[in-house]
């Protein structure tokens, strides 16, 4: 059965896309539960596990198993966070369906507020990182800086922040993204944001506080990602060209304009 034709049982699904993620992990997922079973909210939470090297999937197995509610997708090769979490969203059962990064760099308590902003109307919520700036994010602040005026420029959409880890959809707008989403890794942050503008859905962008594990270090390499990243773009640029152009040239497609960030719905 498709994802689109499952029976609706929550009010939202949540896909924990994990990785090497066995030390953290039963914390982030108490943090979210204690969060969620205080607001009237139905949830399930969805794992999916993307081939880690650590203890990760055994502590998801037995989460799963004290929870028969809940979801676990097993990868045997590591496929990257944009295939981990399609791959969880297309199991939901939920109105909403979302994802954080496992480790709450986006803290739990955001999840109700992004839940709500799509029962209220918008068709994604998504975060927006605001930094309390220290030496040990610096880097990464620059990094994410220098990306959104990137993404702006060259593909023509207001977006202040699309590669935070925490994006939530309407469900019925969520299907037709998961069919033309081709990144399998950290750029589908980006393309499924710039995708979902050109169809013209409501786009909101919620303020949400970056909290980084001290623990966990940084995989952000400054001068390498950042290459890296404006490669995507380059490329993906020539994608959104077409579309627009696809969009314009056929009287039987209406012109795709990006939806307005920034807004709640009334």
């Amino acid at each position: 059965m498709d994802g689109a034709d499952r029976v609706v049982r929550y009010d939202l699904s949540l896909v924990l896309p994990c990785y090497n993620s066995a030390h953290f992990l039963a914390e982030s997922v108490q943090a979210i539960c204690r969060v969620l079973d205080r607001t009237p909210l139905s949830y399930e939470l969805i794992f999916v596990d993307d081939a880690s090297r650590d203890a990760t999937a055994a502590l998801i197995a037995d989460l799963v198993a004290a929870h028969p509610d809940w979801q676990f997708v097993s990868h045997q090769r590591n496929t990257g966070r944009g295939r981990a979490v399609m791959d969880g969203m297309r199991r939901a059962r939920g109105r909403v369906i979302g994802f954080v990064d496992v480790d709450l760099a986006t803290p739990a308590h955001y999840i109700p507020l992004l839940t709500y902003t799509v029962l209220d109307g918008a068709d994604l919520a998504t975060g927006l990182r605001v930094y309390s700036l220290s030496w040990r994010i610096l880097h990464r602040w620059i990094l994410s800086r220098g990306y959104n005026r990137l993404v702006r420029w060259l593909l023509g959409v207001p977006f202040r922040d699309t590669e935070t880890g925490c994006k939530f959809f309407r469900r019925e707008a969520l299907w037709p993204l998961l069919d033309e989403l081709e990144s399998p890794g950290w750029f589908w942050d980006t393309e499924v944001m710039v995708r979902a503008a050109l169809r013209g859905y409501r786009i909101v962008e919620v303020p949400t506080v970056f909290v980084r594990r001290p623990e966990l270090g940084s995989t952000v390499r400054l001068v390498r990602d950042t290459v890296e990243y404006a490669r995507h773009l380059w490329r993906f640029r020539r994608v959104v060209r077409a579309i627009r152009r696809a969009a314009a040239a056929s009287p039987a497609v209406a012109a795709h304009q990006p939806a307005s960030p920034g807004e709640r719905p009334g």
